[in-house]
């Protein structure tokens, strides 16, 4: 793949390593958004308030700069909240027209929290943004700049009408508190993200340069793969409409393109675990599809595949950089505990004869560091 578009791929690390530091148990929210960005998909998040939903939403959404719209639907929301007033101006001239300045339908990013509270009117108006990138709104028809959308609620409807404007996320992504063992990393982490201001690393002409990749990819190696993949989950009663099966392909492709390849391979095929909409769906495709996602791994996109297939070797990456990060760091307070940990971690991943190679050689000097530490 060209040197132009590994560049980019190299600035959204950034981003996501500024945006997640300190969001304990979010990483993978945060890289999720960022494949959801590139494939121009969108994401919903269901989970229990307070569990920092929009936080790293809006901190990824600084890092990549563009114009951000963000709001908290409620019952009375009114359409012109999202998408701006009528302009009275043209109205005493007999023209309904839509002032969308600084609203919605102008956004880069947007964050629509609470997202199912939406009246009728705006769910309707939304499709046409989410679907089209278009608003029409009376004389008002322009084409949306929008790249992502991310929606939120605290669990998904119950309602079928509800549950149609769902399915419109490709992407159910499912958070939870953070359990006990991560608290002392929960109240340390916490303490240091209200301090610290997140930075622009990169914009939006990344994403649409990485956009661009995409429908140059290569799928043939992959397709059989894939298909199989939706006969299993067929066989297990987990049912995808038609549309996110096509759609599934956008995102296996932008996961190859962020990995540096114009083919997708076996190891791209983990974001299908994020199409399937409900939580207990995708725990079954976990484990249905186990097989063929046991080759999973992201040079970029880590925590996220890590989370999807729960397999040791889509830890590799993590581990690898975890020990670089170790190794070239100086021995201060705290690194004998940390690499004990991380070498603990490894063990319990891969045999003496099963140990990666990627692995081999920085297990050996962490072991050397620790002895000497």
């Amino acid at each position: 793949m060209s040197t132009p578009v590994n560049q980019a791929a190299a600035s959204l690390r950034d981003a996501i390593r500024e945006a997640a530091d300190g969001l304990i148990n979010r990483e993978h929210l945060a890289e999720l958004m960022i494949l959801a960005a590139v494939a121009q998909e969108h994401l919903l998040v269901i989970g229990p308030p307070g569990t920092a939903k929009s936080a790293v939403v809006r901190r990824v959404a600084q890092s990549l700069g563009g114009r951000y719209f963000e709001y908290l639907l409620g019952r009375f929301t009114e359409p012109s909240e999202l998408f701006g007033a009528v302009n009275l101006g043209k109205l005493r001239e007999g023209l309904v027209e839509t002032d969308v300045s600084g609203m919605l339908p102008e956004a880069d990013i947007a964050f629509l929290d609470e997202v199912f509270l939406g009246s009728t009117a705006i769910l309707n108006t939304l499709l046409g943004v989410l679907n089209e990138r278009q608003f029409r709104r009376g004389h008002t028809n322009i084409a949306c700049p929008l790249r992502l959308c991310v929606g939120a609620s605290n669990a998904l409807p119950d309602d079928d009408s509800l549950s149609a404007f769902a399915d419109r996320f490709l992407l159910h992504v499912f958070v939870d508190a953070v359990p006990d063992a991560r608290l002392e990393d929960l109240l340390a982490g916490g303490w240091a993200v209200g301090q610290r201001k997140v930075g622009v690393r990169a914009d939006m002409a990344t994403l649409d340069a990485l956009h661009a990749a995409v429908p140059n990819v290569n799928m043939g190696a992959v397709r059989a793969d894939l298909a199989q993949a939706i006969r299993q989950l067929r066989k297990a009663q987990i049912n995808l409409s038609d549309r996110r099966i096509v759609k599934a392909q956008q995102l296996i492709a932008a996961a190859a393109v962020l990995a540096g390849r114009n083919v997708a391979t076996r190891a791209d095929l983990w974001p299908l675990v994020y199409v399937v909409p409900s939580a207990a769906g995708q725990q079954s495709a976990r484990e249905t599809l186990r097989e063929l996602l046991a080759e999973a791994r992201h040079p970029l996109l880590q925590a996220v595949v890590e989370t999807a297939v729960q397999q040791p070797l889509a830890r590799i990456a993590r581990l690898a950089e975890t020990a670089d990060r170790l190794l070239g760091a100086a021995r201060g307070e705290g690194f004998r505990g940390e690499a004990e940990a991380l070498l603990r971690e490894i063990d319990a991943n891969f045999g003496k004869d099963s140990l990666p190679p990627e692995l081999s050689a920085r297990r050996a000097q962490l072991v050397v560091a620790v002895q000497s530490a």
